[in-house]
């Protein structure tokens, strides 16, 4: 089974999520966690991880917290996928890197590589903001420092 980790699916949800608020609007990692109901370690694991590969800024100090770096429909879910995983690769053979197949002459290396392209260009094809059009609106909420 192909399957991304519930670390990528959560970073994929959180955000979707910062994708349906205003564009610029920043949200503390308290108030993520709380309207999402995810334990704040784990926010704060993606959210460091997301800012770490530039699809998230982060301010400092009273009136701080994160929002999107770029505009919701120039993050992919390739973007989001390979900054929380890695980059995408179903096989070793298909990395790009010397096939290390225990199998002698699988021939296979070629057929995998293309497969490989197409998952890339279909989630390259999908925008965060596709992601987002799907959701209900979100009600906004007090944060912890009494702002809306």
């Amino acid at each position: 089974m192909i399957r991304v980790t519930k670390l990528t699916d959560y970073g994929i949800v959180l955000m979707t999520r910062l994708a349906k608020r205003a564009y610029r609007e920043q949200v503390t990692a308290p108030d993520l966690s709380r309207d999402m109901g995810m334990p704040l370690p784990t926010i704060r694991k993606i959210l460091k991880i997301l800012t770490a590969s530039r699809l998230l800024v982060s301010t400092r100090g009273i009136g701080g917290g994160y929002r999107l770096a770029h505009n919701p429909e120039d993050i992919t879910l390739l973007n989001l996928v390979e900054a929380l995983e890695g980059p995408l690769s179903l096989t070793d053979c298909s990395s790009g890197e010397p096939c290390q197949c225990k199998i002698e002459n699988c021939g296979l290396g070629n057929n995998w590589k293309f497969i490989n392209q197409i998952m890339q260009n279909t989630l390259a094809s999908y925008s965060l903001a596709q992601m987002a059009s799907s959701l209900p609106e979100i009600p906004q909420t007090l944060d912890l420092r009494g702002h809306r």
